[in-house]
């Protein structure tokens, strides 16, 4: 499996490993497709989610860590600093994935999605057509990762991301089509999907949930 490497491992090529973490629960009362929009934080379980996944790396060998720029981000973020005693770089290139739904509800019998108006961003969901492309969300988590990886050649990274940027990134990693179903992506609240590296050769993907039980 290769995220843009060469695909030839040296004999002794370092391991890297780069983690990709979703952030915690987000304070949204409206229930509204928040996306890039600003002023949306974590809430009290989210903040906890947080400071759970961040001490499942107390011990590890982490040299470098990098978050988007948003604020759910940057407050999950915090708890790795503690851990770690990293500040985080802000990479522009794990922000949250473009989507024209955004302040719009869209689950639900009170769904805003149920209005014909917006049935023509719906005819591509392989593109998305109603968002920015799955290629292009892989293409710029992969510079970041590249980034990463290169940092911390033969130790551990961390990004501190959003669901899709994560999703996009595993399923390259995974050699798997880009287009999926949203309702069947693996990656949950605080969740760490880590990418295993061997010189600029990816050799496992693993996912865990170190806030699962809160």
């Amino acid at each position: 499996m290769t995220g843009g490497g060469n695909g030839r491992t040296p004999v002794h090529a370092p391991r890297t490993i780069v983690h990709l973490i979703r952030h915690g629960e987000v304070h949204n009362p409206s229930k509204i497709l928040y996306g890039r929009l600003p002023g949306y934080r974590l809430s009290d379980r989210g903040r906890a989610m947080a400071v759970a996944t961040a001490e499942a790396f107390a011990g590890h060998d982490v040299a470098y860590v990098a978050c988007s720029p948003l604020q759910r981000t940057r407050e999950t973020c915090e708890p790795v600093t503690r851990v770690t005693g990293l500040e985080p770089v802000i990479d522009p290139d794990v922000l949250e994935a473009g989507n024209s739904f955004e302040g719009l509800h869209v689950r639900g019998w009170d769904s805003d999605l149920w209005n014909p108006r917006y049935w023509p961003r719906l005819r591509r969901p392989d593109v998305p057509s109603w968002g920015e492309p799955y290629d292009e969300i892989a293409d710029r988590m992969f510079r970041a990762i590249d980034r990463a990886r290169e940092a911390a050649e033969g130790r551990e990274a961390i990004i501190v991301t959003h669901q899709l940027c994560v999703v996009a990134a595993a399923r390259r990693a995974r050699g798997q089509r880009l287009a999926h179903n949203p309702a069947n992506r693996q990656c949950d609240l605080s969740s760490v999907t880590s990418l295993v590296y061997l010189g600029d050769t990816i050799v496992d993907v693993r996912y865990s949930e170190p806030a699962a039980h809160l």
